[in-house]
């Protein structure tokens, strides 16, 4: 990824970074980041100098056709993993044996702890499973990252960016081998989430909204739901009050 496109995109997009220092020169880390984009996966590993490894869902890896076969090639180019959402458990333990597996290698795992993409740019509540226990099965630090404006280069749906310059964040990193071995306590769980979700708030200055991304996108579409309902409803009665006019 770095030799195909990492270049062009510094170069196109000239993103500017704090906290490259943060970044160890070797041994395994976790990057935490915020999500605004799909181009988050790109922009991150194009400004650092090692090999960042994402996961990503299996559908991207198993699409039919020649445009599922580049697909595929593509992802497994630029080292993202497959997690199969199929399974008892879904993608939870398949991202965190993958996560794990990265760490054991002594390379850097990239992870969004809100699971899903910001549906309008806020930071939402992270979710404790990935983050947290690989974090604490692994004693690996976490160093928290935060994407700037790459929601207004791709948003959702937009096939070609727009030029402007994003920015990346990364905090110092997080230790919390106090807690190591303790990934089957949800309460340390949810703190270690919470702590790294503030640090990401901080970084990024997003306003946080305390539920899950999955939910608010849930909310966001009923709402769109039910407003077109009422739009229709409303050209429903014009109708008939033109018909008994008539």
């Amino acid at each position: 990824m770095k030799f195909s496109i990492g270049g062009s995109l510094k170069l196109a997009f000239r993103p500017w970074v704090e906290g490259l220092e943060n970044i160890p020169a070797e041994g395994p880390a976790i990057l935490a980041s915020n999500h605004l984009s799909f181009s988050d996966s790109f922009f991150l590993p194009a400004v650092l100098d090692r090999k960042v490894t994402f996961i990503a869902k299996a559908e991207y890896f198993t699409s039919p056709g020649v445009k599922g076969k580049l697909t595929a090639a593509f992802f497994k180019g630029v080292g993202q993993l497959p997690v199969d959402r199929s399974g008892a458990r879904g993608a939870g333990e398949a991202a965190i044996k993958s996560g794990i597996d990265v760490i054991e290698r002594g390379e850097l795992f990239g992870i969004y702890p809100e699971g899903t993409r910001s549906p309008d740019g806020r930071l939402y509540r992270g979710k404790p499973g990935g983050l947290a226990r690989v974090a604490l099965a692994t004693g690996a630090p976490v160093i928290p990252v935060a994407m700037i404006d790459t929601e207004k280069i791709q948003p959702p749906g937009k096939v070609v960016p727009k030029l402007m310059r994003p920015g990346i964040r990364i905090g110092k990193p997080l230790d919390f081998s106090r807690y190591h071995g303790m990934d089957g306590d949800r309460f340390i769980l949810r703190s270690v989430t919470d702590e790294v979700m503030y640090e990401i708030m901080k970084l990024s200055g997003q306003e946080y909204v305390d539920i899950y991304a999955t939910a608010a996108k849930r909310q966001i579409a009923d709402a769109e739901k039910a407003e077109k309902a009422e739009k229709a409803a409303r050209g429903d009665r014009a109708d008939r009050a033109e018909k008994n006019a008539e």
